[in-house]
């Protein structure tokens, strides 16, 4: 596993840091590591099928990405 070492962080920002890790009882490390992972992680591709409400059922078998292709061609 890696080591990180920060120089030149201001003292107000590693007092909030250290507020933030006791507050969810971590250690400052932990409490770093969890705030990068939570900012680095990619997101999950969007679905069609996440859609609410009606025409869901439409896109069950649909190509998303071959429709949107289809329907781009059309506008030439």
């Amino acid at each position: 596993m890696a080591t990180l070492n920060i120089k030149g962080l201001p003292d107000a920002l590693y007092d909030q840091l250290r507020e933030r890790a006791r507050e969810n009882h971590r250690s400052i490390a932990q409490e770093v590591t969890h705030i990068l992972t939570n900012v680095l992680r990619r997101p999950e591709p969007a679905s069609l099928l996440d859609l609410q409400g009606l025409g869901k059922e439409l896109w069950a078998e649909a190509d998303a990405a071959e429709h949107i292709a289809k329907e781009r061609d059309s506008w030439d």
